[in-house]
């Protein structure tokens, strides 16, 4: 051990908690912290997400209005999911559904599926080799249903400023499974503004809708906060093992998404601009969020067969000058 120190925590740190109060009493968090200036916070009750992301003291993410809220109050029910969508640094979608409500093979499926929303049973978190791991078990199942473990895990050096995120995805049930999955990461202020330089290195751009078509040339253009401002997506076809960015000149400060298009074949621009609904969504995912059942119709649904499993990989560099 550095003989200048009484303790590791003067360098680096990972502190469990409780949240006191309104509806995120009692909820888990794991405050992970590394001896470069990353900081960020894991909700255990809600997938093991990341909440608050920060480097040297700058916000990298976006906080909903409702902020933290324990998955006992979440109402699964059409677009229920936003009364308790913290956003954060990254929200996970899925399992077995992203996007839109719909009803896809006589299943009721809410906005963006009920994982998010799920805690973790087991987690687990060590230091060694000068990276700090942290491992989480959440169970994704229903009786007569589906029967899905999604094993997730961080690495995070303690001397550079980056996030491994490593997902393992099990059918363990006896039924093949739908599966859709995406990762709603969630850039807010100071990160973004109207000055952030953000970098999609896409081959293509498709609009979600008409409204969004209507910005499609001005997609990557980040704009202030407007007054009732409409939400726009953009569905960017990426190759090979893409690094999306997003870097602000303010703060001086960025972060680069980096995937592989093999496990994750879709990615979405989610582009909000509004007054305290001002958020920038760097999405991968392999699905777009319209609904599993208009998945299902184009042929792009993915199917995890019993006993297989899927691994999904993603990196997070975070940028200085």
């Amino acid at each position: 051990m550095n003989k200048y120190i009484g303790h590791t925590m003067q360098l680096y740190s990972i502190d469990e908690f409780r949240l006191c109060g309104g509806k995120a009493d009692g909820m888990r968090i794991l405050n992970v912290k590394n001896a470069s200036g990353l900081e960020f916070s894991i909700s255990l009750d809600r997938c093991a997400d990341i909440t608050k992301l920060s480097l040297k003291g700058v916000n990298y993410s976006f906080i909903a209005p409702c902020g933290y809220v324990s998955p006992k109050y979440y109402d699964n029910k059409g677009a229920g999911f936003l009364k308790s969508f913290t956003a954060g640094f990254m929200t996970t979608c899925g399992l077995t559904q992203v996007g839109s409500p719909c009803v896809d093979d006589g299943e009721e499926l809410p906005l963006h599926g009920t994982i998010s929303n799920t805690p973790c049973e087991k987690v687990n978190y060590y230091v060694e080799d000068d990276k700090i791991f942290v491992k989480a078990y959440i169970r994704d199942a229903s009786l007569f249903s589906y029967h899905l473990i999604l094993e997730r895990e961080y690495i995070v050096p303690i001397y550079e400023n980056e996030i491994y995120l490593k997902d393992t995805i099990k059918n363990i049930g006896p039924k093949d499974a739908p599966l859709e999955v995406m990762y709603h990461c969630n850039i807010g202020y100071p990160v973004l503004s109207k000055n952030a330089i953000v970098n999609i290195p896409s081959k293509k751009v498709e609009a979600r809708d008409e409204h969004s078509l209507s910005g499609i040339k001005n997609c990557l253009t980040m704009e202030k906060p407007q007054k009732g401002f409409e939400e726009m997506c953009y569905y960017h076809t990426l190759e090979g093992n893409p690094s999306v960015s997003i870097y602000s000149p303010d703060v001086k400060k960025g972060v680069e998404i980096s995937f592989d298009t093999n496990e994750l074949k879709c990615f979405t621009e989610w582009k909000m601009m509004g007054e305290h609904e001002y958020v920038l969504g760097l999405e991968p995912g392999n699905c777009t969020p319209d609904g599993r059942d208009v998945m299902r119709k184009k042929g792009m649904l993915e199917i995890l067969k019993s006993g297989d499993k899927k691994v999904h990989n993603l990196k997070f560099k975070f940028t200085e000058e």
